[in-house]
């Protein structure tokens, strides 16, 4: 064995790579699955520095078969928890977390603090969310899409297309029926009961990975699909790249002037935490409805605060009694908005979230955190 040759020689012998850039870089993986473990081997061998991956469902039997990383009798564990525990005995230089939750519970302000978001995701609403949250923090997305032999792998810009500018009328009629819904109910959103295997995934996950590094050593230059679309059509072995279509009117290109960030990040209640900017401000918006479940007049359920996307339907609904809880939702807050008032272990709060602040023709970002329960 040669201890003297480093441990990435050959990828340094590429005239334009940058393993320093490489190990000081920071990417979330939103997705533990087929296309997820084939992402976070790539990026962990070639020693991106710092892997986050963020999942909200355990292992089934049958993901057994096209991702990598899971054996016999894991079923039933983290995906994301056990997909990062397995990396990390494939490279000591790389630092890798898991988050065991929907990746709206991270918030949109926390993705601020990485270098690129890689898509391995298997559902709309979730897309959707994370394409807004990349471009008001100005970092891009990496989505990848896999059915069958299909492939599609995209590039989303803080300037060019996003995924929502690339939804059909027919998209965005199912997004809207859920939206719709008093709750949304995860267990609808995200089946994963698509066709596909390991090969569609390695395929489409090295060509996210091969992008990613393109970007995260400031060459741009190289970069293919950046506001393009790639598609694989593996039963011909057929493969050819779309350009997606800028929409200059699309709702989700949220743009301010300012991030700011409160000084409050104990607080005891969101009453608390957004008073001092109520004062200066026509309004505070939020990114996602607000929604409020009232308590049962009997006791047995507490009331509950939190963002439509992060909610079940269970919690709108007392067994004991047998009854519907009243709910309130709102997309503006006002001091009267009895959620506000929910003590924060009753507020199911991002780690780290944007709302808006209105000040006539100027929108700020406000910045705030879970903080310390």
């Amino acid at each position: 064995m040669n201890l003297t040759e480093s441990r990435y020689d050959r990828a340094e012998r590429i005239t334009w790579w940058d393993q320093s850039l490489l190990g000081d870089a920071r990417v979330l993986v939103v997705g533990a699955g087929a296309l997820g473990n084939e992402i976070v081997k790539n990026l962990t061998l070639v020693g991106v520095g710092s892997i986050d991956v963020v999942d909200m469902d355990s292992i089934e039997y049958s993901n057994l078969s096209r991702c990598v990383f899971f054996r016999d009798g894991d079923e039933g564990q983290s995906k994301a928890e056990l997909l990062v525990s397995r990396a990390l005995q494939l490279n000591p230089d790389v630092t890798l977390q898991s988050f065991n939750m929907p990746v709206q519970q991270l918030g949109a302000a926390y993705l601020g603090g990485y270098s690129a978001v890689v898509g391995a995701l298997d559902n709309r609403e979730a897309r959707l969310w994370t394409s807004r949250a990349c471009r008001m923090n100005g970092i891009p997305f990496i989505d990848a899409a896999i059915e069958g032999l299909h492939a599609v792998v995209r590039i989303f810009s803080p300037d060019t297309a996003c995924y929502a500018c690339t939804l059909s009328d027919v998209d965005w009629e199912v997004l809207n029926k859920r939206r719709s819904c008093a709750l949304l109910q995860r267990d609808d959103i995200a089946l994963g009961k698509t066709p596909t295997n390991a090969t569609t995934s390695s395929v489409a996950a090295a060509i996210q990975c091969q992008e990613l590094i393109k970007y995260l050593v400031n060459r741009s230059d190289l970069i293919s699909l950046n506001g393009k679309v790639w598609h694989l059509m593996g039963e011909e072995l057929a493969n050819f790249t779309v350009e997606m279509t800028l929409d200059p009117n699309c709702m989700e290109h949220i743009e301010f002037d300012e991030i700011i960030r409160s000084d409050i990040t104990n607080w005891l209640t969101l009453s608390e935490a957004l008073e001092p900017f109520f004062s200066e401000t026509t309004g505070i918006w939020t990114l996602d409805d607000f929604v409020f479940i009232n308590s049962c007049e009997q006791g047995h359920m507490k009331s509950v605060a939190g963002f439509r996307s992060l909610l079940k339907s269970s919690m709108a609904y007392c067994q004991k009694c047998d009854v519907e809880l009243e709910t309130i939702s709102t997309s503006v807050l006002t001091q009267d908005f009895p959620g506000l008032s929910v003590p924060r272990e009753q507020v199911i709060w991002p780690k780290s979230e944007f709302l808006l602040l209105s000040e006539g023709a100027t929108t700020r970002a406000l910045v705030i955190e879970r903080g310390e329960s």
